[in-house]
């Protein structure tokens, strides 16, 4: 899998990758565990290029934990890929070791260990576990080839009996006297050594002493299961019978005379010379012994001791092998080893062995055909296998609080992780790192809280995909987590895959995800948003409703409410604030689709309410102008229905209005008499459409009706708040222009006159909107109506109600 990392979160983006591919195989097992396409093998691939390419920059923000955890979270995601297909899938039908010894009582050591390790569901995960930790275990570096077996000490012993000295060197240059590869750990010997050229390594490779050297890369080679490499480098340093102890680690196998059935095998020669061929170690069980009393020698180095230590593991060798143990993952492997091979000798004695470890004693006694007939001895072998997984069990667990030297600790949250992974503790694991994130043990700022949030969600995620109970709750604390993760990583187009998997909380989560976008998304950002909501299997309707909802719910926790005094509406209106244009664009989220267009009609009646309730007109028509058409036909509910019409109907007297006073002012002084009639045509046509649409509003029980009636909800509070703002402004504002357009529309004084006869109409009760406020004031208008009775007077006579019958 080739992936592209040069850009910072590409992480998040391949990772999300791989879950999109995967999640379109959830319902099939065998795709979802393929070795190479699955899940697991393309997240620890996602992340080997990635850790490539961190090694390979070495940035100046990239620390050594930062690569660590790349590849820890990797090497997990190897083990998951080891460990959890055998979980979930049945196992083929296995060979019974006792009915092999009995169809064949030559049956090689090499098939009995494997039908033994085979009946046992724990042994052969412990082995695929000691598989996955060789295979994560680096690559040693062995010395360079040897140019001979102590030739230089062999030389020099030559050279001193030549010239006739009794012993090979004195002082400093006192030679071993004899050439097997144990004089140095002889007593005999003390005091003397091997020449310096054969002693000393080369200084610019950083080794000093060759033997040690070459001992610990042996070492090195079989803790990570290179056991063919070890050879190899034995042979290099002519050291043929280190070679040959090393390979007694082999079992016998002879396929002749096998009953197994091998898999097949491309590179396999079926021939009868090769099916003739026998190849491992006959006498194991001796080789293991005998590697048991070098181990446990003081009269071997420290680093030979390990190294046979390594070979054989056992109970007696468990403290020499700790010893070699650096890091966390030596001392899993370390214990795990002695554990399988424990394990395999014992069931392999109660076996006899069969002829190649219990020779023809084994043939003839018959062990297996005695054993088989006792009735007991399933219920017995249960019990055993019972009491061995509680001891692997407890072994395990104690790995928790082991000292390392090196990398991370035992606590770490990566190797408490694989530990449990390893015990089948899944739920306990997750339920504690949880914990940890809702208790702040691993805050937000912490270099390890984002990859372990990344592990930890895909993790649940493959749990799901693989039908493995997960903990709901802490399930929704670590995708929480991560999608907190994302947001700050600026990863936007990811959030609407992860909050899909919330389940039940899936909406409401992705709604607060597009809530916090607030005002840095434009139109088609947000309209792609909810794209991929829909993309991702989320109902898009019910997250837009979310969002919105989410959205007037945040912006009204800012902004004033709507109590006190009436504001201005004739004073200059400041810019909007943030808050206000948040409020604003929360309808942008319902009108993108026609499903939402009902809840847009009611999210758009609470913001119109608002803004026309607190003064802010240009942003109430700037939101009228955002709805689409399609709400005006809209019936249902009817009382929001025809709340959103008066509105629209507002708003046509308000452009009225507006055009009236641009119609003033395009009258100038010097006009003549056919420009001036077409003027005052069009003025008189404006006026007398702004009288007509006032008028019918006033006649009409706009928004509310019974003002002066105490209680109701908080929507008839703010509809009588916005009544008693801009009856009034109507009023007057009709008043003042009939009553200034008199000179050029005589009639219009009547009108103005006859207009409080409306007012004062107990049908319409629009006295009742006017309120103790100054310019708001019942008898604020009622002065400006004794003014316009005065001004018909302008003509001459004393009657001042002669106006009304003109």
């Amino acid at each position: 899998m080739e992936i592209d990392i040069s850009e910072p979160g590409t992480l998040y983006a391949a990772c999300a990758d791989v879950l999109s591919v995967c999640k379109t195989l959830a319902d099939d097992l065998a795709a979802v565990f393929d070795p190479e396409t699955g899940f697991a093998p393309r997240m620890r691939e996602v992340l080997k290029v990635q850790l490539q390419e961190m090694e390979d920059t070495r940035d100046v923000g990239i620390t050594e934990l930062d690569v660590e955890l790349v590849r820890m979270e990797a090497r997990t995601w190897g083990l998951l890929q080891a460990v959890m297909p055998a979980r979930k899938t049945e196992p083929p039908p296995l060979p019974n070791p006792r009915a092999l010894l009995k169809e064949n009582p030559y049956t090689p050591t090499s098939t009995l260990a494997q039908a033994v390790m085979t009946r046992s569901l724990l042994l052969t995960e412990l082995v695929v576990v000691k598989e996955w930790l060789q295979d994560t275990a680096p690559v040693p570096a062995g010395p360079e080839a040897s140019t001979g077996y102590w030739r230089f000490t062999k030389l020099g012993v030559l050279q001193s009996l030549r010239s006739g000295g009794g012993v090979a060197g004195t002082g400093k240059e006192a030679f071993v006297r004899k050439m097997d590869p144990d004089v140095l750990g002889r007593g005999d010997e003390a005091g003397r050594g091997l020449a310096a050229d054969d002693a000393i390594w080369r200084a610019d490779f950083g080794m000093k002493n060759y033997e040690k050297s070459l001992v610990k890369a042996l070492y090195g080679c079989v803790r990570a299961g290179r056991i063919e490499e070890a050879v190899e480098m034995c042979r290099k340093a002519n050291q043929p019978w280190r070679a040959a102890s090393i390979r007694g680690i082999r079992l016998f196998r002879w396929r002749a005379i096998s009953t197994e059935v091998e898999e097949e095998d491309e590179d396999h020669d079926d021939s009868d010379n090769e099916l003739d061929i026998w190849s491992g170690n006959r006498q194991r069980k001796l080789w293991k012994s005998s590697c048991i009393r070098a181990a446990l020698s003081n009269g071997l180095p420290n680093h030979e001791r390990e190294l046979y230590a390594a070979l054989a593991p056992s109970a007696q060798t468990a403290g020499v092998l700790r010893g070699a143990c650096r890091t966390w993952e030596d001392h899993l492997w370390a214990q795990i080893s002695i554990m399988c091979e424990e394990r395999e000798s014992g069931e392999m004695e109660k076996l006899g062995g069969g002829f190649w470890e219990g020779g023809l004693k084994a043939v003839e006694i018959g062990l297996w055909e005695e054993e088989e007939e006792d009735e007991g001895k399933a219920e017995r072998e249960r019990e055993e296998e019972e009491d061995w997984v509680d001891m692997v069990a407890e072994t395990l667990e104690a790995l928790k609080d082991v000292a390392v030297a090196e990398g991370l600790g035992s606590e770490h949250a990566f190797h408490y992780s694989q530990l449990h992974i390893i015990l089948n503790k899944t739920d306990m694991m997750l339920e504690n790192f949880a914990k940890a994130l809702r208790t702040g043990s691993l805050p937000p700022s912490s270099r390890e809280h984002a990859p372990l949030c990344r592990f930890f969600a895909h993790l649940c995620l493959y749990f799901q995909m693989i039908d493995i109970a997960v903990p709901p709750l802490a399930t929704q604390v670590i995708l929480e987590s991560y999608l907190q993760v994302l947001e700050a990583a600026g990863q936007r187009d990811l959030i609407a895959l992860y909050a899909g998997a919330l389940g039940d909380n899936a909406v409401e989560r992705y709604a607060m995800f597009l809530v916090s976008l607030e005002l840095s998304a434009d139109l088609s950002e947000r309209r792609l948003a909810l794209t991929r909501a829909r993309d991702h299997g989320l109902d898009m309707h019910r997250v837009a409703t979310a969002t919105a909802e989410r959205t007037i719910e945040k912006a009204f926790e800012i902004l004033p409410p709507l109590r006190g005094r009436l504001p201005s509406i004739i004073a200059l209106q400041p810019p909007p604030t943030a808050p206000e244009l948040l409020l604003l664009r929360s309808i942008e989220w319902t009108t993108y689709n026609d499903t939402t267009f009902s809840t847009a009609l009611e999210q758009a009646g609470v913001i119109l309410r608002y803004f026309l309730g607190s003064g802010r007109l240009a942003l109430a028509k700037q939101l009228l102008d955002m709805l689409p058409p399609e709400l005006a036909v809209i019936g249902e509910p009817e009382e929001m229905a025809t709340e959103y019409l008066h509105y629209r109907q507002f708003f046509v007297i308000w452009d009225t209005l507006e055009r009236v006073v641009e119609a003033q002012a395009m009258e100038v002084a010097r006009m003549n008499r056919e420009r001036r009639l077409a003027w005052l045509s069009d003025y008189r046509a404006i006026i007398d459409q702004a009288y007509d649409q006032i008028t019918k509003l006033l006649e009409s029980e706009w928004l509310v009706t019974d003002v002066e009636t105490p209680g109701g909800n908080r929507r008839r509070r703010e509809l009588i708040r916005v009544r008693q703002i801009y009856v009034p402004e109507l009023i007057i504002r009709l008043h003042s222009l009939l009553v200034g357009s008199r000179h050029h529309i005589k009639e219009n004084l009547m009108r103005a006159l006859g207009l409080a006869n409306t007012v004062a109409d107990s049908r319409y009760k629009l006295y009742e909107d006017f309120v103790n406020q100054d310019g708001r004031r019942l008898g604020d208008y009622l002065g400006a109506v004794r003014r316009a009775m005065l001004a018909g007077l302008e003509a001459g006579g004393s009657d001042p109600f002669r106006v009304l019958s003109a």
